[in-house]
């Protein structure tokens, strides 16, 4: 698809969906990152610079202090309004409350991490009545790589028919600094955390390996032509399978 037809379906549906909702204007975490800046910018052109609130939420001591320099010159490009709230303090609330927190492993820990973000959003949302905007694409939720009623619990998810290399192309066409274009996607759960390194390869190959599995194509013609390994792929698909609850409302027991 054309990627101006791409965006004007994205801010139509944004658009309509709001005022659907009868909701007064979105509210949008801010990361840093190009997934964020690409929703927050067609968000504005469906509804206006005053209807969007953006909202960074870094941990004192994790989130590397660059990462707020930029978020911040990214909503003064914006021209949005804006607001950073440390969540450090809630999350030692939480360790200091939970008998298991010590030995709890990094996974456990980024994903409350993830919703506590997510509750901060929908406080914002539910004062101010507005929605909160996803802001995952593609690929992440083919490979469930998000947090369940984290990330993923949004009100609109506007570029989840992007890959992430889609992604990349809109937030040219539509003009994103080229330093949020620039910089590693992450998810900034942990130290050093990035998500081609999480994911054992690169976003270009990844978007073309799914792209392929939705075609049917054989594991042997996706290895050849992207030029991936037999574990790469076999990581890829076990993600797939594994995340299926993901993108599913919960099961309930056939009664009547």
């Amino acid at each position: 698809m054309k990627l101006e037809i791409m965006q004007n379906k994205i801010i139509d549906f944004i658009r309509n969906e709001t005022n659907k909702a009868g909701a007064e204007g979105i509210v949008v975490g801010i990361s840093g990152g190009i997934d964020s800046a690409l929703t927050a910018t067609l968000t504005i052109k469906a509804l206006g610079k005053d209807k969007v609130l953006g909202i960074h939420m870094p941990e004192f001591g994790l989130t590397n202090s660059k990462d707020y320099t930029e978020v911040k010159a990214l909503a003064e490009w914006l021209g949005i309004d804006f607001r950073a709230i440390d969540i450090s303090g809630i999350i030692s609330a939480f360790m200091v409350a939970i008998p298991e927190s010590e030995s709890a492993n990094k996974l456990s820990k980024g994903n409350l991490k993830a919703r506590i973000r997510m509750s901060i959003l929908y406080f914002y949302a539910n004062h101010m009545n507005r929605l909160v905007m996803g802001t995952s694409n593609k690929t992440e939720i083919i490979l469930g790589y998000y947090t369940k009623y984290g990330d993923g619990g949004v009100d609109l998810e506007p570029i989840a028919r992007l890959y992430k290399t889609n992604v990349w192309e809109l937030a040219r066409r539509v003009g994103i600094p080229e330093f949020i274009i620039a910089k590693k996607p992450s998810a900034g759960l942990w130290t050093d955390q990035t998500d081609e390194d999480e994911l054992g390869i690169s976003y270009i190959n990844l978007d073309k390996v799914l792209m392929m599995l939705e075609q049917n194509k054989a594991p042997e013609i996706i290895m050849s032509t992207v030029g991936v390994s037999l574990e790469q792929l076999n990581c890829v698909m076990k993600r797939i399978d594994r995340s299926e609850h993901k993108r599913k409302i919960p099961p309930v027991p056939e009664i009547c």
